[in-house]
């Protein structure tokens, strides 16, 4: 699968994921925000399509960036960028192979790929483990972004174990297919964390209706609530 940000940078969609970008960047004003989760409340809303696309941005900017697919069960990160899952991170956390980061290098210049691995019986104990918050400490000093992609939060609890990670996470949300009430419960099991939520991206809009004009839309819900419209052609809105 092809990533848009890769193979047409200049499409408004890929300018939806920079302005993505540019909230998370402004989203804590006091806080630097280095590592981000990403993850939705089912499957299927487009958070692997939206966490690759917001590294290759990162990356593309500039910054030093590794994404992680903590996705142990339905791993699907290796597949968009077109990596081998052989060896990745379940590989690196029962030691079986050292982090080399010049052995996860992508094409896209300063972009790394840190697949899943080999999977295992028990991912949920495995993101937990010691070794897993080392590692993570460890990244944190090679890289200046770290995108996290885990899986569905109503699915299992791994996108609430890796959410102490991260300093914020974004939450997708499929236009027209999410159930409001799950992605309701996604959102207050994050908090009951006291998971970071920096907002949430409006996936799969659906553009044809009566009133874009052609267009997409980008709304931009601040801190205080108060929403926002501004015609751009994007399809993505964030708190």
């Amino acid at each position: 699968m092809e990533l848009i940000t890769i193979k047409d940078p200049k499409s408004p969609i890929s300018e939806a994921y920079r302005t993505l970008r540019t909230n998370i960047q402004f989203s804590l004003p006091d806080t630097k925000v280095k590592t981000i989760l990403v993850t939705s409340s089912g499957p299927g809303e487009g958070k692997s399509t939206t966490s690759s696309n917001i590294a290759v941005t990162f990356a593309q900017n500039g910054h030093k960036t590794i994404i992680i697919d903590c996705d142990l069960r339905k791993s699907t990160i290796h597949k968009k960028f077109g990596v081998s899952n052989t060896i990745g991170l379940t590989n690196i956390l029962i030691g079986e192979v050292n982090f080399n980061e010049e052995s996860f290098k992508s094409q896209v210049a300063n972009l790394y790929i840190l697949p899943s691995g080999t999977r295992p019986p028990n991912p949920a104990e495995l993101l937990s483990s010691k070794k897993m918050e080392k590692f993570m400490e460890e990244l944190k000093e090679k890289f200046e972004v770290i995108i996290i992609d885990t899986p569905p939060v109503l699915m299992v609890t791994d996108a609430q174990i890796l959410s102490n990670y991260a300093d914020g996470v974004i939450l997708v949300v499929a236009s027209g297919e999410a159930d409001k009430h799950a992605a309701q419960r996604a959102k207050e099991l994050l908090e009951k964390v006291n998971a970071k939520i920096l907002g949430v991206v409006l996936n799969k809009l659906d553009t044809t209706k009566k009133g874009y004009y052609g267009y997409y839309n980008y709304y931009y819900y601040g801190s205080d609530g108060q929403k926002q419209n501004k015609k751009r052609k994007i399809n993505f809105f964030s708190r």
